[in-house]
């Protein structure tokens, strides 16, 4: 079960009417893909599940891969950590950072390894260097046996894993990288560790329902909110619980890549900021309180954290100031901070919506995800920009290359 509530005021339901139109025009017309993926990605299941029964030999899972390719599934490891039934460890290479590349490796037996070599357009720079190094430390001779690849139909990476035998899956051509989190991209490394991907396509088809099928028009007033509101123009998700952390960093990425772009001679955008609670009560909270007024905030929290603690009610001497929260459980105390701060901040006039779970699993993780997934698209119509293309980040990519063949 999850619960949202909001302390802003939405605009009339004829402004709102309008504009859900318009998503569910882009939903209807097919073009972009990930509307469809918690359907679509039923039929990957039995694929990956017969895969899966071929890596006996396998105990640890690398995926090699990049934003869209590696910050979705890094998210739902993180927010399902503890789950029980893993049969294999899920590691990253999603860096050219030389330590990192050494430390991730340092222990791995290669023949007890699968590495997952994931790029939408099969020739991320990144990627393939990795990949590279990789084949060059291992000197494999058969890379059908420790490689899998997942790209775009007729990439040349796909062309690669033909001629070398490796197997491979395909992500939807109409699906970009950063929504991709719901086809192979995610599915197939989640599944072969042993993750329960058909509740997470569950929990993102009961999200698609709510907010397209049944019109729950509250997601689009929230992001008419964020677009037209000027006290809305940095977008704090504030999450209490560790294992969101990584949710964070792929929330800042969608909403950053999607929102942030040039609409005619204008510059539009909102940034992301993503932050942990309790923690960050003692840092950023402090600039959101008392600083300018350009900040929303929404709170996640879990209403069952599956593990908790009764605070011990003796005391120590000296610190009886602290004896008040004696006798709760850390369950209760870290949403009952997360109640107070969102009290605090609509105190202040500060937008403020939160989004209750009632636990952290496969099907509120997927859930999750296509919210924003789905918030991300519905203020992208209401800036008026493409929300799924990315051209700043192609500037760079040709500045390098063209550094590198002087």
């Amino acid at each position: 079960m999850i619960e949202t509530s909001f302390k802003f005021n939405f605009a009339s339901s004829e402004v709102i009417d309008s504009y859900a139109k318009r998503i569910n025009d882009e939903y209807e017309s097919g073009e972009i893909g990930y509307y469809h993926l918690p359907v679509l990605g039923q039929n990957l299941l039995g694929e990956i599940e017969e895969y899966e029964k071929g890596l006996v030999h396998i105990k640890n899972v690398v995926l090699v891969g990049i934003g869209g390719s590696s910050l979705g599934v890094k998210a739902l490891k993180s927010m399902l950590e503890g789950t029980k039934g893993i049969k294999r460890e899920l590691l990253f290479l999603d860096n050219v950072d030389p330590c990192s590349y050494k430390s991730t490796l340092n222990g791995l037996k290669f023949d007890e390894t699968l590495f997952i070599i994931s790029s939408k357009s099969g020739n991320t720079i990144e990627t393939i260097t990795i990949f590279k190094c990789l084949l060059d430390d291992f000197k494999p001779q058969n890379l059908g046996k420790n490689f899998l690849i997942i790209t775009d139909p007729g990439t040349n990476l796909e062309n690669f894993a033909k001629e070398n035998g490796i197997k491979f899956f395909n992500i939807p051509k109409n699906v970009g990288g950063r929504f991709s989190v719901l086809s192979a991209i995610g599915l197939v490394p989640l599944g072969i560790c042993g993750y329960d991907i058909k509740a997470l396509l569950e929990g993102a088809l009961a999200c698609k329902k709510q907010y397209i099928e049944q019109k729950d028009s509250s997601i689009i007033a929230k992001a008419y909110h964020y677009a037209t509101s000027r006290s809305a123009s940095i977008n704090v998700i504030f999450s209490y619980c560790d294992r969101f952390f990584e949710f964070n960093d792929w929330y800042v990425q969608l909403w950053a890549e999607s929102l942030g772009k040039k609409r005619g001679y204008k510059r539009v955008g909102l940034t992301p900021v993503g932050l942990v609670g309790s923690r960050d009560q003692h840092s950023f909270l402090q600039l959101i309180m008392d600083g300018v007024k350009d900040k929303s905030v929404t709170f996640i929290k879990i209403k069952d954290h599956a593990s908790d603690k009764t605070i011990p009610s003796f005391s120590l001497k000296g610190l009886e100031e602290c004896d008040f929260v004696a006798s709760l459980s850390l369950n209760e105390l870290i949403n009952l901070q997360c109640d107070a701060t969102a009290m605090a901040l609509v105190q202040e006039g500060i937008s403020v919506d939160t989004i209750t779970l009632e636990r952290l699993d496969e099907f509120h993780a997927g859930w999750l995800i296509f919210y924003y997934e789905l918030l991300t698209s519905a203020t992208g119509i209401m800036l008026g920009i493409n929300t799924y293309d990315q051209p700043g980040v192609e500037i760079g990519k040709r500045i390098l290359k063209t550094m590198l063949l002087k």
